[in-house]
């Protein structure tokens, strides 16, 4: 392709709402483009790296014996009522009616259809297993759309599902999918770790999550070198010291002036911080009130409080609907208030004489002792982990880091499958729900991951397995001699006929602004074919990833590229297999 029939643009200004790096160029380089708070068109640029990530894991999941299908965007709401997730879900799904008046839903994930096909297609324990995966468009409004591809509310995702006779067919069709991504995002470049989460939305009994490393990531990942586990934090579990024992002591109410934080009420009172107990409070979409009381050193981990109460769409409260049920924003306790859900962690409830707010303003109750004082509604581990927190598995100090999500695999077990009569009749006759599993990868958000892994202060540096052009060249002083056309010409048919991609920058542009532009989209080459270059022998070819250069006859230019892109391959391959993960597939099916 020539530079000057590509549409696209660039920018040589950084946009000014583009926090991530992967945002700022991706629309500095013209690979995508915003149509509104989290919509994006992809340009050519994007739309061909989006083409080789995809390709990438069309050829994992056909490789474990999945079948390719597609399913539609547009679901009826009466299939996700059957499953009770439409009232379940908030306003982060779409809906709507058709001019028939029936209600509509835009697809956030499709559980719901792909169970509705089982029922309809499968009968007999015969037609198990099964292994199914499309890409699709999906919907979710999210209500803060951020780092360009990495949140959006519009985006395209890979996902498959599973469906099983029994628990032991899951946990080999499970297996199969922790492999097959493992290879998937190996082969794209990303360094990935697969971490316990939470199965949220879903449902199911067990999710991992696949995290991209990146300090720009939305989650926390509480990692154990000692034992090489990890979870998201939002799951994560740890070891925490039992509090000394000690007689619980009168009720005492103190004055603490201008102490509403944790660390003024700690500063006054001179105690430490864990002996404190802290309320933060919330409210969910029936504007129940929800008290959480955590110690003063520690936070409350809003997921595992979603999970111990069943709550739906959990925001802050508001200070009228503190001062409601008798608590007073800043000096607030559950002590003599009504009206409210009281959930306490663990460790509070095993801690005694604690100051707690008197919910009176200015002054704080010391010696609170759970449940003399007040009686919570659930008392469950509600404490965000914190680095050099203990394992709970082994002991050892776990370290947090930041993380992207790019993939996640779900047990489903019968979750879709009993809520919507999806059964089979074993050799008996005897019927059973299916067996489920789901496995998602969000193709955009993967992409912006790599480009959030390969850049530099210059631009993008794509890794050669998913980069738009296996090389960009840089054609100068072509109007002042035939010999650079022709060679490019020449160049162009040999690598159509080598299977690899050119992108010529024919533009009668200075050199200076073709290698920065060069730089800016970043394939993994440049070659620049110049008289002084012909001159030498044939075209200078840089290594994007490290800018070496060399001068190489034009007939061994396309054969440098094609060699360096296998060995990058290999060594992938060879890498997977040094960590236990070759491609051991077999007639469809994995190996082992």
């Amino acid at each position: 392709m020539r530079i000057g029939s590509l549409f696209f643009t660039t920018l040589r200004e950084d946009p000014a709402d583009a926090e991530m790096p992967s945002h700022r160029l991706l629309l500095r380089a013209g690979y995508i483009r915003p149509l509104g708070a989290g919509i994006y068109s992809l340009l050519p640029l994007g739309m061909r790296v989006n083409m080789h990530v995809t390709q990438v894991i069309r050829e994992e999941m056909n490789a474990i014996g999945a079948q390719e299908m597609l399913m539609p965007v547009v679901h009826p709401a009466d299939l996700w009522r059957e499953t009770g997730r439409y009232d379940q879900i908030g306003p982060e799904m779409g809906r709507f009616q058709d001019r028939g008046g029936r209600d509509m839903v835009l697809a956030m994930t499709h559980e719901e259809v792909v169970t509705d096909l089982l029922r309809k297609l499968i009968s007999s324990w015969r037609q198990l297993p099964q292994q199914m995966y499309h890409f699709q468009t999906k919907w979710r409004d999210e209500p803060r759309s951020r780092g360009g591809l990495i949140r959006v509310r519009e985006f395209t995702m890979k996902d498959a599902y599973s469906a099983d006779r029994d628990e032991a067919g899951l946990d080999h069709s499970y297996k199969l999918y922790y492999h097959a991504y493992t290879r998937i995002f190996a082969r794209l470049g990303l360094k990935t770790i697969a971490v316990a989460s939470d199965v949220g939305m879903m449902g199911g009994s067990q999710a991992h999550e696949f995290m991209a490393f990146s300090e720009y990531g939305e989650d926390t990942l509480v990692i154990c070198d000692t034992c090489n586990t990890a979870s998201n934090r939002q799951v994560a579990r740890v070891r925490r010291a039992t509090p000394a024992s000690e007689a619980p002591l009168p009720l005492e109410e103190v004055k603490t002036p201008d102490a509403p934080t944790i660390e003024a009420l700690a500063k006054q009172l001179d105690v430490g911080a864990e002996r404190t107990a802290k309320a933060v409070f919330f409210a969910d979409r029936d504007a129940r009130l929800i008290v959480a009381i955590v110690r003063g050193d520690d936070d409350v981990e809003e997921t595992k409080l979603t999970n111990a109460i069943g709550a739906r769409d959990l925001r802050p409260a508001r200070e009228e609907e503190i001062r409601a049920v008798g608590m007073v924003p800043g000096y607030a306790s559950p002590i003599g208030a009504k009206g409210a859900l009281v959930v306490v962690d663990e460790l509070v409830a095993a801690s005694a004489n604690l100051v707690a707010g008197a919910n009176k303003e200015g002054y704080h109750v010391k010696n609170v002792n759970i449940p003399r004082d007040f009686t919570p509604d659930h008392i469950v581990d509600l404490a965000s982990a914190k680095a050099g927190d203990a394992c709970l598995g082994c002991g050892g100090a776990v370290r947090l880091e930041k993380g992207i999500e790019v993939g996640n695999i779900f047990k489903l077990g019968t979750r879709y499958s009993a809520a919507l009569g999806a059964e089979y009749a074993d050799d008996a006759g005897v019927s059973h729900p299916i067996v489920m599993g789901s496995y998602g990868i969000g193709v955009g958000r993967a992409a912006a991951c790599i480009a959030e892994a390969y850049h530099d202060e210059k631009g993008l540096a794509w890794p050669a397995a998913v980069a738009p052009f296996d090389a960009q060249v840089a054609l100068l002083g072509a109007n002042k001699d035939a010999r650079v056309e022709e060679a490019a010409v020449a160049l162009e048919r040999a690598a159509s006929a080598a299977g690899l991609e050119l992108l010529v920058d024919d533009r009668t542009e200075s050199p200076g602004v073709k290698f920065a532009d060069a730089e800016l989209l970043g394939a993994p080459w440049t070659i620049t074919i110049s008289p002084r270059s012909l001159d030498a022998g044939g075209a200078e070819l840089t290594r994007r990833a490290d800018g070496e250069r060399s001068v190489v006859p034009l007939a061994d230019v396309l054969e440098r590229i094609t060699a360096a892109k296998r060995a990058e391959r290999e060594r992938v391959e060879a890498d997977l297999v040094s960590s236990g993960f070759p491609a051991t597939y077999q007639g469809g099916q994995a190996a082992g």
